[in-house]
């Protein structure tokens, strides 16, 4: 039997000559509000990559999204919806090097 994600962590990086200011208004105004806003989504926050803790080292990422879910099934089905698959386009059009890991909380 195939274990079910209940987290889904994306790490990503802006595409060259993407304005960061024009991502995190599409972000914030966009992506945000549309996934939170999905039957199969507990929760959705995006943050911001700074540093490596305790070095003068950036972050190898510059954004990571976390999507707590409710249903992975459902989310694969919400996703294949028209107002997602323009989000989708949108956050492609942003990003590169995304990295999208299923997980599964240890403790729950």
């Amino acid at each position: 039997m195939t274990k079910q994600a209940t987290t889904l962590i994306v790490f990503f990086n802006l595409k060259d000559g993407v304005s960061e200011s024009d991502y995190l208004h599409w972000a914030q105004n966009i992506d945000l509000p549309t996934v939170n806003a999905l039957n199969s989504v507990a929760s959705f926050d995006v943050y911001k990559g700074l540093s490596i803790l305790g070095q003068d080292t950036p972050s190898p990422y510059q954004y990571f999204e976390v999507i707590n879910l409710k249903s992975e099934a459902a989310f694969l089905d919400d996703i294949q919806s028209e107002v997602m698959t323009k989000v989708i386009e949108q956050f492609q059009a942003f990003t590169k090097d995304a990295s999208f890991i299923s997980t599964q909380n240890i403790a729950a």
